[in-house]
């Protein structure tokens, strides 16, 4: 049996508060139980499944959504809009899929995201034919709705393990990512050996049949009973939920490493590929690399969180994107875009575990689904309005401004963590 956890419900009686007891529950020190593979389940591997899906058809966008946006767009200056439609649809989703889950259940409510990826997808593809850039726009707009609905999987996963091994069963799911990652250039690939006249044509195609993969992989979805879900627990009102340092600091994490991430990437084509003049190849292979770091990370997480610490591992996420800027601002050859997007990815990673890691620790069972929506509409909010500014930003000043301006959102971020380490210091010594 895995370790007994703390209370979830104080505020700094979780796994991410250091103390001096290594023995102690709930010390970052102490491991589950059985070894690191013994989390892994049933529904684990069906959301596993899942998430390699829609990481495919998220990385295709994201690849190629800015160069169709400038075949199709009337002024270069919106041709990112595609993608940026993407983020939106997620923001404006995340409450909808979040209640639409505690409604009707988990596996109704991933089969209805799929159904809105299919159709965003089927949409994309007919506004390719048609050289239509607002029904493309439609098409994206709608993808990026049933990302929502995935951004779910984690918390499902969560659901599915003993508090004990959350943040493992967390990094297991995004290391699918991975999987997507490589998946995501080769149906670019294919797509454009089949037709150079139309080269990504059949991409959109493709991306539907995965989609009718995932709908089968989530039938085996078996919902999870959460236990301690009474009424008495919903005496609490949500304002003081999101009110706790933790709370907020977690959203925070993701709202930063999320909200930059998008930023810097969805401009990163445009700059490489229009700005720079590297090829369509180099630019795909660059968004790979970025993608494989988001989430190779995963391996050492948990592992790292359990040793260092929660607040910690974002320190380093914070350091590690602060780098990506002194790179991305050194020069704008290969390496110079390579080395940026990795570090990109492994801040990325670092702080949104950890801030997914740290969210389940602020609210009780029965909160759940507000926190997790609260959490997302936030989360993603922020990267819908960092996606829609990059294209502008990078149309108006250009690269080297576009970095520039991610640096307050750097310093919030390090800010809040100071606060938190405050007020734990403040209610230690009480």
């Amino acid at each position: 049996e895995p370790p007994a956890t703390p209370d979830t419900r104080t505020l700094f009686g979780c796994a991410y508060c250091r103390r001096r007891d290594t023995n102690a529950p709930g010390s970052p020190r102490r491991r589950p139980a059985g070894g690191i593979l013994k989390f892994i389940n049933r529904n684990l591997l069906l959301l596993f499944g899942c998430q390699v899906i829609f990481v495919s058809g998220t990385v295709v966008l994201v690849t190629i959504g800015g160069l169709i946006g400038m075949e199709l767009a009337p002024t270069p200056a919106i041709a990112t809009l595609p993608v940026a439609l993407m983020v939106v649809g997620t923001a404006a989703f995340t409450i909808p899929a979040a209640f639409s889950m505690q409604a009707w259940g988990r596996r109704r409510g991933f089969l209805l995201g799929i159904s809105l990826a299919a159709s965003g997808a089927l949409l994309a593809m007919t506004a390719l034919s048609a050289a239509n850039f607002v029904l493309f726009c439609a098409g994206t707009t709608l993808m990026g709705a049933s990302l929502a609905f995935s951004q779910q999987f984690r918390f499902a996963a969560a659901e599915s393990v003993a508090p004990a091994y959350v943040s493992h069963a967390i990094s297991f799911l995004l290391m699918g990512s991975i999987v997507g990652a490589f998946v995501a250039p080769e149906i670019i690939a294919f797509s454009a050996a089949a037709s150079t006249a139309a080269p990504y044509g059949q991409v959109f195609g493709i991306i539907v049949g995965l989609y009718a993969v995932a709908a089968c992989l989530v039938f085996g979805f078996k919902p999870v009973e959460v236990v301690g879900e009474t009424e008495a627990e919903l005496d609490r009102p949500f304002a003081s939920v999101i009110r706790q340092p933790i709370f907020i600091t977690a959203v925070l994490a993701g709202m930063v490493g999320q909200g930059v991430m998008t930023y810097v990437m969805t401009a990163t084509p445009i700059s490489m590929n229009v700005s720079d003049g590297f090829s369509i190849q180099e630019t795909s292979e660059v968004i790979r690399a970025h993608v494989i770091a988001m989430y190779l990370p995963s391996l050492i997480t948990p592992l790292l969180i359990g040793r260092f610490g929660l607040p910690r591992v974002m320190v380093v996420g914070v350091i590690a994107t602060a780098a990506t800027l002194m790179i991305g601002l050194a020069g704008h050859h290969l390496l110079h875009y390579w080395w940026a997007l990795v570090l990109l990815g492994v801040g990325w990673n670092f702080l949104f575990v950890s801030g997914t890691t740290m969210l389940t620790q602020a609210y009780r069972p029965a909160e759940r689904f507000k926190a997790q929506a609260c959490n997302d509409f936030s989360v993603f909010g922020a990267s819908a309005m960092a996606s829609l500014l990059a294209g502008t930003v990078l149309h108006a000043f250009g690269w080297s401004w576009l970095l520039w301006s991610v640096v307050p959102a750097l310093l919030v971020m390090l800010a809040a963590l100071f606060w938190l380490n405050r007020v734990r210091t403040q209610t230690a010594s009480a």
